[in-house]
């Protein structure tokens, strides 16, 4: 049986979210090294949400401080080629200030793994992460294009430096083997506790959507695949569906199931909730549905040319070359487009969207 906490909280008390976190999954700190890992996406503003609020991570470090642990180290691989560099990404969330000098560019050095050799041989994980004792993932509550949410599991993509992202989306291929791959990502070190950022959430075209959810909570687990059933079943989603859920269950990391998941507080289906396009499609067992996602003919990146300035980061950072500069905007080549929707990822106005 897996719990799952679900604590109210705002930006200035979640400290007491953190607290009760480490009652209910205790680790052992004392003289380790402790790696703290938030959601960072890319360089934004905190008010935008898009990455882990800078006060649950100060307020998960104040925590730890307490533990006596041998050393503390907050970092993450933002972007799919650390675009804008993985310091600055820092910087300008405020992640920089509330990391109180235990940053650490996880970019800096790299340990080679073995990985699965449908995808790649071998893979660069950041060697930091692979030393923690500890490992603590501060996922936030978002949405996401390719795989409904992004969450728990999904958080551990960033334990990957440079172009290894993207290029593993161009390998996957088709969303469904996207999601086996974060999996498979995943498992190379499973972090010990999961604190979600949960006080606002993200909805809509996630993973950098304007569109903003007070949700007013932090969820934590030991968990990850007992914390993203959980979340999904907020958002409206059967986490039965998710294939990303499903390739965690089968390597045995986690289970889905209501009846094995023991909630420790209140859960809620958030009402009215906005998938992204692809929410409760990106799955596994619908071969009608697989096919028509196969074939990317019923979702495509389109730029808005209200938002758009013409940066060229999408065009810069596309795994496949699918986009090109036309006059003042990117155009997407359906043809070459795996849909990965890294160019959503990565703009910097978020002016990409699916349709």
């Amino acid at each position: 049986m897996h719990q799952v906490m679900i604590h109210p909280a705002t930006y200035e008390n979640c400290r007491e979210a953190v607290d009760r976190a480490f009652e209910l999954f205790p680790q052992n700190i004392a003289g380790k090294k402790v790696v703290i890992k938030p959601n960072v996406l890319r360089t934004s503003k905190a008010e935008e949400h898009i990455v882990t609020n800078p006060a649950l991570l100060r307020a998960v470090i104040d925590k730890v401080e307490e533990l006596s642990p041998l050393e503390i180290i907050v970092g993450d691989n933002p972007g799919l080629f650390n675009y804008g560099d993985n310091e600055n990404s820092f910087k300008h969330t405020g992640l920089m200030e509330a990391a109180k000098g235990y940053y650490k560019n996880l970019g800096d050095s790299t340990q080679h793994l073995d990985f699965n050799p449908d995808f790649m041989a071998e893979i660069g994980v950041s060697k930091a992460i692979m030393d923690a004792d500890i490992l603590i993932s501060l996922p936030k509550f978002k949405t996401h294009g390719l795989t409904v949410l992004t969450g728990a599991i999904k958080n551990s993509y960033g334990i990957l430096p440079g172009g290894q992202k993207a290029r593993l989306h161009q390998l996957a291929g088709t969303p469904e083997r996207f999601h086996e791959v974060i999996v498979e990502v995943f498992r190379l070190r499973v972090p010990d506790l999961f604190i979600m950022d949960a006080v606002v959430g993200m909805e809509g075209n996630g993973p950098a959507s304007p569109e903003l959810r007070e949700i007013g909570l932090v969820l934590a687990a030991a968990n990850a695949v007992a914390l993203d059933a959980v979340v999904a079943r907020m958002m409206g989603v059967a986490p039965e569906r998710l294939r990303f859920l499903q390739k965690a269950r089968e390597f045995g990391l986690g289970d889905f199931a209501s009846d094995t998941i023991e909630i420790v507080g209140e859960m809620q289906v958030l009402s009215n909730f906005k998938l992204p396009p692809l929410g409760g499609d990106a799955i596994a067992g619908n071969q009608a549905i697989q096919q028509l996602m196969n074939s990317k003919a019923n979702v495509t990146p389109k730029a808005d040319p209200e938002l758009c300035t013409a940066c060229g980061a999408c065009v810069d950072h596309c795994p496949v070359s699918a986009l090109t500069m036309q006059e003042t905007v990117p155009v997407v080549d359906a043809n070459t487009c795996i849909a990965c929707f890294c160019c959503q990822e990565i703009c910097p106005e978020k002016a990409m969207r699916l349709s």
